[in-house]
Parts: structure tokens; C-alpha cells; sequence
């Protein structure tokens, strides 16, 4: 990109969620510092958030949260890491990265530090290849094309949504995982991009992602987790379902693989355990409703695509528990409260094929 500057300068946000000092910022001080910050602060809103010098952001309390949503503020989530969709929510540009504040900037395998930022850019730049699958990965990377075989009426491609990146060092593993591999860890560096097809789903990790705001930000809501909620750690996961659902209706693009960034510190998987085990259990209900969700062809935006899976979260999941006719409810609230701060913005007009 022949670009003066760093890429989208002006057109990204970098949202964190967090508890703590923000000290991570310095190591990717060279990478960020270009870039506004919105920082939303979870737990104890009378807490002060320390944040190095030089950076420019904006820092959101749950009274903040409170205060610009009022009864809205019901839908977004406290003591827990899906707070950080209300930075979603509040930004006014056009691209989003997330990170975790225990994600480090991670080496590539010639030890040169990996600019995570820039390479989702990258991601979110170029068109992804859901309907047909190219064996070389990305062909739209540098030295790579599509293969022999591969349909000209589809080499176009389509706009690309998500770019969701991976972790050196502490997989994104669940609690039982976790407990039953506790010395593992992910050294492997595959220098590598691919779109995820049409019709096939992923389990989406919020700590290293980017998102195209404008094509699929109303979707990309982390759901009830946390303080008062029977589930957590599904957060992410739970966004993720949607938006794939939603992108393969629109003719939306998902990218996983590069970049990588490095991930701290495992978290304590009997707390992770008791947050995730009903989840664990209801997942075997959720993902096929999920594999057969139909979106009729009326609609068109995300906003409307969201609704239409709100009703159908809570006609078809709300068998399994109450808290599915909650979050689809709060599903509602959401977008409710999208649509007020983001007045006349319809999102994601997608090719629908």
C-alpha cells in the first residue's frame, strides 16, 4: 500500500476491554500509537485505568456505558471481556481491530517482530473466495493465485468482513482442553490465509480481530456473558455464529490465519470451566441452529438479518433455557441501540449469493 502514512490512519479503531493498566500499550507502542484508542474499562467503574503517555483514545466506565444507553445498557455486558462490543458501537470509523491487553507482539519465524495491525489491514483490503475453495490459500496474497481449475466468473471475489487472527504460545483452547493439555502450547507459525467457505462455521476468538464496522458492525455483538448470566468465554463464539451466518447471506467474506500476535498467559481453567459448562453442553444444540439458520431474501442489511436470527434464537433456542429468550431479546436491544448512535447507517449490502 503506497500510502504516506500508516494504513487507515483514519479509518480504524483499535478497541480494548480491560481491568487494568494498560502497560501492554508499550510494546505495541511502534505499531498503535498512530491510531485512536477506545478503551472500554469492565469491573469497578471508580477504578482508575492508567494508559501511557502519547496514545490518543477515549476511555468508557459502565456509568459511561449507563449514561449514553440508559435502559439500553442492559444489553452489554459487565464483568466480562464482551463489554468491548459497546467500543464497537461508539466508534465512528469504518474498520475495528480488538486486541487483549495479555497479547503481546509476536515474532515471526526470521525473529522479526509481526506488525499484527498491518497485516489484518491486508486481510480486510483484499476480497475473499467463499464459494470455491483455492488449495494455495489467499490468492489474492503476494506469489500466490488461484489454481488450475478454479472458476473465472468467481476470481472477483467478494468484500471481505472479518479478518480473525491467531496466537502464538497459549492456544485458545476450552476448560477441559485445557485441563487435559496444560503444557501445550502453539509454536507453530503457518505463513498462511484462507477465506472460511460459504456454509461452514468457526468458533471466532475476539483477542486479535479485525472488522470491516461498515459491512458487518451491527453483528458483531458479544451477547449477555458475564456477572448474572449462566455462560461464559462464549462471547466471541457466539458473535461469530452470527456474523458467519450473515455474511454468507449478504455475500460477505471471513479470513482466519495471519496475523499472529503472542498470547501471555493461559487463564485458570477451573474458573474457565465453571463459566463455560453449560456451554459446553448447549454448543451441541446451538451450532447445528446455526448450520440450518435461513435468512429470507427480503433481508437485505445487517441490521434486518440480526432481528430476523433474534426471532429465530429465541423460537428455537429458547427450548433449551430462558436465557436463550434473554439474549435474543437483548439481541433486539442492540441493534435498537446501534441504530441510535449510528442514526441512517445501514450496514452491509452484500452480494447475496
Amino acid at each position: 500500500m503506497a500510502s504516506a502514512g500508516p494504513a487507515l490512519k483514519d479509518e480504524l479503531d483499535i478497541v480494548i476491554p480491560t481491568i487494568r493498566n494498560l502497560d501492554f500499550l508499550e510494546m505495541w507502542r511502534p505499531f498503535f500509537q498512530p491510531y485512536h484508542l477506545i478503551i472500554v474499562q469492565d469491573g469497578d467503574p471508580s477504578k482508575t485505568i492508567k494508559v501511557p503517555d502519547g496514545f490518543q483514545y477515549d476511555l468508557y466506565n459502565r456509568n459511561d456505558i449507563n449514561k449514553l444507553l440508559g435502559p439500553k445498557a442492559s444489553c452489554i455486558s459487565f464483568k466480562d471481556s464482551a463489554c468491548r462490543c459497546f467500543g464497537y458501537m461508539v466508534s465512528k470509523k469504518k474498520y475495528i481491530y480488538t486486541i487483549d491487553d495479555d497479547c503481546f507482539v509476536a515474532k515471526n519465524p526470521s525473529g522479526q517482530d509481526i506488525n499484527a495491525l498491518e497485516q489484518h489491514i491486508k486481510n480486510l483490503l483484499c476480497p475473499s473466495a467463499p464459494y470455491f475453495f483455492n488449495t494455495l490459500y489467499d490468492p489474492y496474497a503476494e506469489g500466490a493465485d488461484f489454481v488450475r481449475g478454479y472458476p473465472f466468473s468467481l476470481r472477483e471475489g467478494v468484500p471481505t468482513a472479518v479478518s480473525h487472527g491467531l496466537w502464538l504460545n497459549i492456544p485458545d483452547y476450552d476448560a477441559p482442553t485445557q485441563l487435559v493439555k496444560p503444557a501445550e502450547r502453539n509454536k507453530r507459525y503457518v505463513d498462511a490465509v484462507m477465506t472460511i467457505p460459504k456454509g461452514t462455521l468457526f468458533p471466532m476468538c475476539g483477542m486479535n480481530l479485525a472488522f470491516d464496522r461498515d459491512l458487518i458492525g451491527p453483528a458483531m455483538y458479544f451477547g449477555l456473558m458475564g456477572e448474572g448470566q449462566p455462560i461464559g468465554r462464549y462471547d466471541d463464539m457466539w458473535a461469530g455464529w452470527c456474523v458467519k451466518v450473515i455474511c454468507d447471506h449478504l455475500g460477505l467474506g471471513v479470513k482466519t490465519g495471519l496475523p499472529y500476535i503472542w498470547h501471555s498467559k493461559a487463564s485458570n481453567p477451573f474458573v474457565n470451566l465453571k463459566k463455560e459448562y453449560k456451554g459446553i453442553f448447549w454448543q451441541e444444540e446451538i451450532i447445528p441452529f446455526f448450520q440450518t439458520a435461513i435468512l429470507p431474501k427480503e433481508c437485505t442489511t445487517v441490521q434486518a438479518c440480526y432481528i430476523e436470527l433474534s426471532k429465530q434464537v429465541k423460537e428455537k433456542l429458547g427450548k433449551i433455557d430462558p436465557y436463550f429468550t434473554k439474549l435474543g431479546d437483548a439481541m433486539v436491544t442492540w441493534i435498537e441501540a446501534w441504530d441510535e448512535l449510528n442514526p441512517g447507517k445501514d450496514a452491509g449490502k452484500g452480494k447475496g449469493k
